[in-house]
């Protein structure tokens, strides 16, 4: 009994070590999907920090000085040009105005007085000079004291949005004091700024198309619902960053943006003969990007690439990979270093055209 156990055991043995070697031959034959990189124009988008700002942002400040009598809207609120907003305590340019009116009333009297007595050459001319000059000085200082009262009542200069109050009704305020702020949000300025080298790719893109259009991702990473225009470039680059501030323009008849906000500028760029390849074509090692190559003797060799830009499924690579190179596409974490593998080689364009499908 004891030499038929062991005759058993040893069976046993043999067995599964043959099942091993099979299974190890058959992992040897497993195929890994292979690629390539491909060369081809296209266009990135790429992210810009930017500021948003009102096409008009103004301060509200007094013109006279006073106490502040009236306050006739509320912070927040939309107001239209012209509406009045504060009202200055007007007794003061009101007494001013009558005194004024008085003064060209007893000059205008004494005028046609001297005019009466030039006429029967009783008086000089230089007589009648002075009076019609100290008549035409009343009626300017009349006009001034009737400026000084509509300077009491401070108006919206356009359409807009009143901002925080920084005084209150019943201050006293000085002329020059600000008393809120205005912006017209119908439409918003962004700013962002564009390296050198992408400023002067996109002149070839606007000499050849226009003006280009560009999207903005709110603070919330929504794209807001109306493209902008690039309109303008300011003219000189900061020495210190290499970049030059744009300004798009963007509608806002929902008024959703408002003045100070930020997002980013998301704007198209031209890539002429970029190399592509799969962003699950790569491996991250301590921030480096690599990919699998496979050599001429069909082992695996990872190799640093460096990155030049991403777009949704792919990489745009900078440096690292020829066109010749044979890359692994699938399986990256069942492979060794310099392991021998066998292969099926799939066309860089059924790859491309097929992301979605071959996405984990």
């Amino acid at each position: 009994m004891k030499r038929i156990f062991m005759l058993m055991s040893l069976c046993a043995l043999v067995f599964a070590g043959c099942n091993s070697k099979k299974e190890g031959e058959k992992e040897e034959k497993t195929k890994f999907l292979v690629t390539a990189p491909i060369q081809k124009d296209t266009i990135i988008t790429k992210d810009y920090v930017s500021q948003i700002h009102s096409i008009q942002h103004i301060e509200i400040r007094a013109q006279e000085r006073g106490y502040l009598e009236k306050i006739y809207v509320d912070e927040g609120q939309m107001v239209k040009k012209g509406q009045l907003l504060f009202k200055i305590m007007p007794a003061l340019y009101e007494a001013e105005l009558k005194k004024s009116k008085a003064e060209v009333s007893f000059t205008s009297i004494e005028y046609q007085n001297a005019k009466k007595l030039a006429d029967e050459k009783v008086v000089s001319p230089n007589e009648l000079a002075m009076a019609k000059a100290k008549l035409e000085k009343a009626d300017a200082e009349m006009a001034l004291s009737r400026v000084h009262l509509q300077f009491t009542e401070i108006r919206a200069p356009f359409d807009g949005i009143i901002d925080k109050f920084h005084v209150r009704q019943g201050s006293l305020v000085d002329e020059g004091e600000l008393l809120t702020e205005l912006a017209d949000n119908s439409s918003m300025w962004v700013y962002y700024n564009v390296p050198e080298s992408e400023y002067l790719d996109y002149q070839e893109q606007t000499d050849k198309r226009g003006k280009m259009k560009v999207n903005l991702l709110m603070a919330n990473n929504k794209k807001f619902q109306y493209p902008g225009v690039v309109e303008t470039i300011e003219a000189d680059f900061d020495n210190e960053t290499g970049n030059i501030p744009f300004r798009a323009t963007f509608p806002n008849p929902k008024r959703l943006l408002r003045h100070g906000e930020t997002g980013s500028i998301q704007m198209p760029i031209e890539l002429k003969n970029a190399m592509l390849i799969p962003q699950k074509a790569t491996f991250e090692v301590l921030d480096k990007k690599y990919v699998y190559v496979i050599d001429k003797n069909n082992a695996v060799k990872s190799r640093e690439v460096v990155i030049a830009a991403e777009m949704p499924h792919l990489f745009v690579i900078k440096q690292g990979l020829s066109i010749h190179d044979k890359i692994l596409l699938e399986g990256l974490r069942l492979v060794k270093e310099n392991q021998k593998i066998d292969y099926e080689v799939v066309k860089p364009q059924s790859v491309i055209s097929n992301l979605e499908l071959y996405a984990e």
